[in-house]
Order: C-alpha cells, then structure tokens, then sequence
C-alpha cells in the first residue's frame, strides 16, 4: 500500500458542551503529521467524542482545531475525505455475520475483494481466512479487520477509540504495536483509551465530563 503522507493535527481550548456541561473542555494537542498520538481517559470522559471531532464527524462548541491545515468545523468535510475511523466501539462496529472479505467489501461498496485488502491485511497482521465471521474472531484480530477496512481508503488519519481496554495484556500490547506499525507508515494515527501506552503524544482526559488535565 506504500508510504502515505499523514495529516498533522492541532487543536487549542477545543471544547464540546452537551446537555449536562462539558463532554470535554480545553483540549491542547499538536500531533506532527505521521506520529502515533494518544488520548487517554476512563469511559465517560469525552474520549470518544474527542476522536470524533478530529474527524470530523462532530461540531465542537468552542476552541480553534485543524487537520492538515484545514480549520474545523468549516472544513470538516474534506477532513472526513482524509480522516478514516477504525474500531470505535458504538459508532461502527463489526457486523457479527459478515465475512472479513464482505467487510472489506462493504468500506469499499464493491462486489469483489477491494484493490489493497492483502495489503491492508498484512499491515495489521490478520490473518485469517476470508469466509471467516466477525463473530468468530478474537477481539484483536476483529480490532485487525475494523482497522484494515479503514485502511482501504488511504486515509491520511486514522482514529481508533478503546484500544486494549478489553483485551487481556499481552493483546493490548499487541494492539499498540499494530497502530505504531501504521504510524510508521506515515499515516497519523489518533488512538484513545484508558491506559495508552508508547505514543509520542499524550493528552489525558480527566474523570469528570472529560475535563483536559
């Protein structure tokens, strides 16, 4: 699949209120183009939606954000075009009965096996055989497939949410090295979780409402 330029991305004061106060508040970060970035914090603490709006797939309501130069909110649709979202539980989960290749498939809305799926594959280590069913695999090897569908497309971002947290030690770690190896690529690669290990950029969400600390 080649070395792909990743998108850098900065945010300063970014904060999101919902209905009950801050989702999370004054977030800072500045992530080189191509580096593994971290986000961590406990369920609940706005991690989730953090990850979203870099994506571009939710308005903040105050602070200045940008990925590759482009400033959101105003151009969060061509960040959507570059930014991709792999396993963010909730969002877009795994489809128990589908096959590893009809989830390639369907990222990529084609009828056969999408141009780079090998490629993709082999970059998270899935292996797997293509018949096999989401609800077959461990939970890393379907943290594999949700991050190879989203590789099919090139992203310049790739965001990943509750990496390790349900995975036995040894997955986790695994997990991270799968995401630095995409790093490494030159692909950025936003990823969140409770306890987020060997990133070169951390932001850590506080336990009330998100609160940045």
């Amino acid at each position: 699949m080649g070395t792909r330029s990743g998108a850098a991305v900065r945010a300063e004061g970014l904060t999101l209120r919902g209905g009950r106060g801050p989702v999370y508040a004054d977030v800072a970060l500045d992530v080189p183009a191509g580096a593994l970035a971290a986000v961590a914090g406990p369920p609940g603490s706005g991690r989730t939606a953090l990850l979203l709006t870099l994506a571009g797939r939710m308005r903040p309501s105050a602070g200045t954000a940008s990925v590759d130069g482009m400033p959101l909110p105003r151009r969060a649709a061509a960040v959507r075009r570059i930014a991709a979202l792999g396993p963010v539980p909730g969002v877009n989960d795994l489809e128990p009965t589908l096959t590893v290749a009809e989830h390639l498939r369907e990222r990529t809305l084609l009828r056969r096996p999408p141009r780079g799926a090998d490629a993709a594959l082999a970059m998270v280590g899935l292996d797997a055989e293509p018949k096999t069913r989401a609800q077959d695999l461990s939970a890393l090897d379907a943290f594999r497939l949700a991050l190879a569908a989203a590789l099919l497309g090139g992203p310049r971002l790739l965001v990943a949410d509750d990496v390790g947290d349900r995975l036995a030690a040894e997955d986790a770690a695994m997990a991270w090295k799968v995401l630095r190896g995409i790093a490494d690529t030159g692909v950025t690669v936003l990823a969140a979780a409770a306890d987020a290990r060997e990133a070169d950029t951390l932001v850590r969400l506080g336990t009330q409402a998100g609160l940045a600390k």
